[in-house]
């Protein structure tokens, strides 16, 4: 998709229409709340905006297809009506019926934290739809992934299950310029896991596919910075945004978008004088 082959780096903002995410649940889960967010975001600078249903922090419980759908598709339609014609909205959703509904109402790329681990239909939709698809590694779900997260090698493990996902989707005709690869932060992994994966980003980034990174207010920070509140993890989000530019990392999935905008640019500026 043109998106992702546009010159320097995309910033993502999370717009989570759920009652229980880990730093902003319940702020924007009506239709006003989360409209006026969108448009903060994409005045401070965002590429794409990323509406979810359903929280993925550590130990949460599943949300249905039905509520998903309901959470989302009215917020979607109403952003889609008055954004600008250069930013995308993509669907957080593990779920192809609600990534189909999502991708109805004006969204234009789907973001599965499973990697097709939840509902493999996922793959064969954004093949169906010619849409960017971006796979994300988790070990286990939700409820599990942070009880005691063990790995024979974090970076090759991860590597080579994207890389078995990747082979899933072009089989299934997903074009191979849609497909973006995350190394899933957070998701299933220790605090030195995420700092290996942070140390070996260029390890992704060779594999030719568009990465996206999301650390964004991630718990694992706050242990380094002896902070406990993740709002508070501005400033650690952007040195990582920053450091990641350099490594040749596409996507940034942010909560804050003017600083990691700021990171982005500047990070840019630099690699390219």
């Amino acid at each position: 998709m043109k998106i992702i082959e546009r010159n320097g780096p995309l910033v993502m903002g999370i717009l989570n229409a759920t009652p229980d995410s880990f730093s902003d649940g319940g702020q924007f889960n009506n239709i006003d709340a989360a409209v006026n967010q969108g448009k903060q975001m994409i005045d401070d600078g965002a590429d794409i905006i990323d509406i979810g249903g359903e929280s993925t922090r550590p130990g949460s419980e599943r949300v249905s297809v039905e509520e998903q759908i309901e959470r989302v598709v009215h917020i979607i339609n109403a952003i889609n009506e008055t954004k600008p014609e250069h930013v995308e909205i993509s669907i957080d959703t593990t779920r192809s019926k609600v990534a189909e509904a999502a991708l109805n109402a004006g969204a234009s790329i789907v973001n599965d934290v499973s990697g097709g681990n939840d509902d493999p239909d996922i793959i064969n939709l954004c093949a169906d739809k010619d849409c960017p698809y971006i796979i994300m590694h988790m070990l286990g779900t939700p409820e599990t992934m942070q009880n005691d997260p063990v790995y024979n090698d974090v970076v090759s493990d991860i590597k080579k299950f994207l890389e078995t996902r990747i082979e899933d989707c072009i089989k299934a005709g997903v074009d191979k310029n849609n497909i973006v690869i995350d190394p899933g932060i957070g998701f299933g992994k220790t605090r030195e896991h995420n700092l290996v994966l942070l140390k070996n980003l260029k390890t992704f980034v060779e594999t030719g596919y568009a990465v996206l990174l999301g650390t964004s207010r991630k718990r694992f920070m706050g242990s380094i910075c002896s902070v406990d509140t993740p709002n508070e993890l501005i400033g650690a989000t952007t040195a990582t945004t920053a450091l990641a530019v350099n490594t040749g990392v596409k996507i940034f999935r942010v909560h804050d978008v003017k600083p990691n905008r700021q990171a982005a640019d500047v990070a840019w500026a630099i690699l390219n004088s």
